[in-house]
């Protein structure tokens, strides 16, 4: 291949699904799965005489993804018809957004090795989700309709990714913030997200530059298949350059598909011109302002978005990349984390028994946070009873079993049990002296200079002491008797 240079430009179209309760303009339930067209009605159907409405929340949820992804949020906006005909289009149209979107000009900044990358993004706009198709092989095709008026948010960005990895990213990161504000589930394998990826190349040669064809990759679902998938057209793309370097017509476009399988994108059809959808404005829902009040309250629903969190924690609490990065997975662990970090005397250690321990308990259980039955105030309890030196270490595991168990606060358990650690140095140099008695084995090793015999008699002074004995009491107390042999 003998082009100079090229460079990757992708942009991307992800449409997400909202967690509203109900359809877009019915009433109808809002969730996946279920016997096929059993959530249906006229509205959704689009039978002769029925009358959209928007549900409440649609524009809500959509000014909060927008606000979470940067976006400036129309005053004034209004819904249109797309028309174009496909079996799993019912009525004929998709009632969309087209020349007033509800949400325009943000961006995401994209983390890569220590900076950023800001991914602009055009517009978020409002639209309803159509049937599903079910090919079944050897037999029929069938159209599901129970999908069809699923509230959508569409987001369109600029085609400023210049890496299949980078896309990917996007799509991950967009993924991750909409959860977080609590948007979507964003569940790729059950279609509540699914990414178009528009990909197509700049290449030099011989001082000459050339565009080659846009490609747009469809119905994307998973962080993989965006990757794979653009990878591959890349490779396709240069390939087909070096067999054929015709200067390609402005506008000329191809519809793709990834086939998973086979690891390679299919044409599924081509564009030599614009599409007319015949967009008209919505004549049975009137255009209508976006209220400040609803702003303002999708304002609040955001807040501190996942890295702005991750680089605050990781300034006020000294916790590491990794630590960050698992407590933001989900707004609620993080909201959890920080209740019990306020209360500890050491917070880094709330981590840590949030981290090591709790969310053991949470993937055995199959449970979420806000499942179980303690409060961030049990782990700042048990975090300030060992820095106090109440219990050891060791002592601590016990009790945050006893804890899981009954959701007792662990200094009541600590009172219950008795189990209230000893500093009295007396009672602690009577247990070292006891140890060096009962082992002149290890007591002539050491005087023959295996040091780490030491470990190995404290383990025995704590085990002798019921695990009551400060360490720090009983490792001064030993290494004093030790310098007197």
């Amino acid at each position: 291949m003998s082009v100079d240079k090229y460079e990757v430009i992708i942009g991307c179209e992800i449409h997400c699904q909202l967690l509203t309760k109900t359809k877009a303009f019915c009433s109808c339930e809002n969730r996946y799965g279920g016997m096929p067209d059993t959530r249906v009605c006229p509205v959704c159907l689009g039978l002769p005489g029925a009358m959209p409405r928007i549900s409440k929340g649609y524009v809500e949820l959509g000014a909060v993804a927008g606000l979470a992804l940067n976006c400036n949020i129309a005053e004034f906006t209004k819904f249109d018809r797309k028309h174009y005909f496909y079996p799993d289009l019912v009525k004929g149209y998709q009632i969309t957004q087209y020349d007033v979107p509800l949400c325009t000009d943000g961006y995401v900044d994209l983390p890569q090795n220590g900076s950023y990358k800001r991914v602009r993004i055009e517009r978020i706009h409002l639209e309803e989700d159509v049937g599903k198709s079910l090919h079944l092989e050897g037999a029929h095709s069938y159209i599901d309709y129970n999908r069809s008026g699923t509230p959508l948010i569409e987001i369109v960005t600029k085609p400023d990714m210049n890496a299949p990895e980078e896309a990917a990213l996007f799509m991950q990161t967009v993924q991750e913030i909409l959860r977080y504000v609590s948007v979507t589930e964003g569940n790729l394998e059950e279609g509540n997200m699914r990414c178009d990826a528009n990909i197509n190349l700049k290449i030099w040669e011989n001082g000459k530059e050339f565009r080659t064809p846009i490609s747009e990759i469809k119905n994307l679902n998973s962080f993989r298949s965006i990757r794979d998938a653009c990878t591959y057209e890349v490779k396709r793309q240069l390939e087909e350059f070096d067999t054929d370097r015709q200067e390609f017509v402005l506008g000329f476009k191809r519809t793709m598909g990834w086939d998973e399988v086979k690891g390679e994108t299919v044409i599924q059809r081509t564009k030599n011109s614009f599409v007319d959808y015949r967009f008209t404005t919505e004549p049975d829902i009137k255009p209508f302002t976006v209220s400040r009040e609803l702003v303002e309250e999708a304002r609040k629903k955001v807040g501190e978005l996942p890295e702005a969190k991750r680089q605050r924690l990781k300034k006020e609490y000294g916790l590491s990349d990794f630590d960050v990065q698992t407590l933001t997975s989900s707004r609620n662990l993080v909201l959890w984390f920080e209740e019990a970090a306020k209360k500890s005397k050491d917070p880094k250690k709330a981590a840590n028994w949030i981290l090591a321990e709790l969310l053991a308990v949470l993937n055995e259980k199959e449970q979420d946070i806000t499942e179980i039955a303690i409060k961030p105030d049990h782990i700042a309890d048990l975090v300030n009873i060992v820095c106090a030196g109440t219990i050891t270490s060791k002592q601590a595991k016990d009790v945050f079993a006893e804890m899981i168990a009954t959701a007792k606060m662990p200094s009541d358990i600590v009172k219950e049990k008795g189990l209230a650690a000893t500093t009295n140095t007396d009672e602690i140099a009577a247990f070292v002296k006891e140890v060096i008695a009962e082992n002149p084995k290890a007591i002539a090793d050491y005087k023959s200079g295996k040091s780490n015999v030491v470990g190995w008699l404290m383990g025995q002074v704590m085990k002798k002491s019921k695990g009551k004995a400060t360490p720090a009491t009983a490792t001064k107390l030993l290494n004093e008797e030790l310098a007197k042999l």
